[in-house]
């Protein structure tokens, strides 16, 4: 059975999908100690705007905390379809609360 961080990890690295966007470099950051997983988007190949968060995600525990999702996707539908329960999942971004300990844990 897939681990919690592998299912959120390949996720959120479907969204760089190539790294190569309309318009845009997409870059995949990874950070498997504290289990935070993110896309970011840059222009590309004329910088117009500031880099962007796509997407952002970590886990606590067993929770997923979606911080950011800019997408057509949400990550949330992709990681239910995976089998993740819904009761395992916060949309910060939405304004679900966060659990406490988990606002603090980094």
């Amino acid at each position: 059975m897939e681990t919690l961080e592998a299912i959120v990890r390949e996720e959120i690295q479907w969204y760089a999908g190539d790294g190569v966007g309309a318009n845009m470099l997409l870059f995949t950051i990874f950070d498997d100690k504290r289990l935070v997983y993110a896309v970011t988007s840059v222009d590309y190949p004329k910088r117009k705007s500031q880099a962007g968060v796509v997407v952002l995600a970590r886990i606590w525990g067993d929770i997923v905390i979606i911080e950011e999702d800019a997408t057509d996707r949400p990550l949330l539908d992709a990681l239910l379809q995976r089998g993740v329960a819904r009761e395992q999942i916060v949309l910060a971004y939405a304004g679900e609360p966060i659990p406490d300990a988990a606002q603090y844990e980094l």
